[in-house]
C-alpha cells in the first residue's frame, strides 16, 4: 500500500530494474566520535547499491556530513565497519589510494580556489592522473584540458572557462564543483548539502545537472539534504537522520513511495516531518 504521494517531476533517472544488485557502499553498526567521549553517529546501518541516487536528511548537527567523511575515509568509526566497494576507506592507507580516485567528494563549502580561474579548479580532480608537480606549474595535458573544457559546457559553464572562481553566483560555483567532481571519473559521487542557501529555482537546476550526471557517468550518488520533499523528488531511497541515528529509510519509486523502514515512528510523524 502506498503511504505518501510525492509530486511527479520525472527526475528519477535510475531505472530500478537495471541496478546491479552489487553492494558499494555497506555500514554496519557503525559509531563514529570526534573526541572519543562524545558520539556523533551511533548504530548506523544501511548499504547502498551501485546506481542508486541515495538521499540523507536530517538536521543541523544530526551526523549527516560525518557520514560522508566516514565514506570517502576522511574519518574512521570508533565503533562497527564502513566498506566501499569491498575495502576500507581511510585517505591514510596506500592500499585505498586507487580507489580514492573513484570517490568524488564535493564538500558543504565546495573547495573552490577562489583566485584560480573555472577550469583550473576543475583540473583539480585530475590530480591524481597529471601529478601534484605538473599540477602546480600548470602543466596540464592536453587531453585533460579538452576533457575538462567537455564537462564545464555539460554542466553548463562553456563561457566561463578563464573566470575567477571568487566571480561566480553561487549556483556557477556549484556547477564548477560539480564539474571538478565529474573529471576524476567517479564511481560515487559524495555531495554535502550542494543546494543549501541556493533558491528553489536554482536549487532544483543543481539537482537535475546531479541527475543528468549520474544518467550519463552511471553514477552512485549519495546526497545530504536537510529539505525532506527535495529528497523524495530525486532519489531512490532517503534515510533521516536524527541527533545521530538513523530512524527512517524509505524507498521511492518515480512518484510513490513504495516502502519504509522505521522502529517507532508514527504515521502521523513520517508525514510531518515530509511537510517539512
Amino acid at each position: 500500500m502506498t503511504l505518501l504521494t510525492v509530486s511527479s517531476t520525472n527526475h528519477s533517472f535510475t531505472n530500478i530494474s537495471k541496478i546491479s544488485t552489487k553492494t558499494l557502499v555497506q555500514m554496519n553498526d557503525v559509531w563514529a566520535s570526534y573526541d572519543s567521549k562524545n558520539y556523533v553517529l551511533r548504530e548506523i546501518t544501511l548499504s547502498i547499491d551501485n546506481g542508486v541516487n541515495y538521499a540523507i536528511v536530517g538536521q543541523s548537527g544530526s551526523g549527516k556530513s560525518t557520514l560522508l567523511k566516514l565514506m570517502n575515509g576522511m574519518m574512521k568509526p570508533s565503533k562497527g565497519q564502513v566498506k566501499i566497494n569491498y575495502q576500507t576507506p581511510d585517505t591514510h592507507d596506500k592500499k585505498f589510494k586507487p580507489l580514492m580516485a573513484k570517490i568524488g567528494y564535493i564538500p558543504q563549502s565546495l573547495g573552490l580556489i577562489k583566485n584560480l580561474t573555472v577550469i583550473d579548479n576543475v583540473l583539480i580532480g585530475a590530480l591524481p592522473r597529471i601529478g601534484k608537480l605538473k599540477s602546480f606549474f600548470k602543466m596540464f595535458p592536453e587531453n585533460e584540458i579538452k576533457e575538462a573544457e567537455k564537462i564545464l559546457k555539460l554542466v553548463g559553464l562553456e563561457d566561463k572557462f578563464e573566470r575567477k572562481a571568487y566571480m561566480l553566483s553561487g549556483g556557477e560555483k556549484r556547477r564548477v564543483a560539480i564539474a571538478r567532481a565529474l573529471i576524476q571519473k567517479p564511481e560515487l559521487l559524495l555531495a554535502d548539502e550542494i543546494v543549501s542557501e541556493l533558491d528553489h529555482v536554482t536549487a532544483r537546476e543543481i539537482m537535475n545537472l546531479v541527475a543528468d550526471a549520474q544518467r550519463t557517468f552511471n553514477l552512485t550518488a549519495v546526497m545530504v539534504h536537510h529539505n525532506m520533499q527535495l529528497a523524495l523528488e530525486y532519489a531512490n531511497r532517503v534515510a533521516v537522520i536524527k541527533e545521530g541515528q538513523k530512524i527512517l529509510e524509505i524507498g521511492v519509486e518515480g512518484d510513490r513511495i513504495v516502502d519504509f523502514q522505521t522502529g517507532n515512528m508514527t504515521q502521523k510523524e513520517i508525514i510531518e516531518l515530509y511537510n517539512q
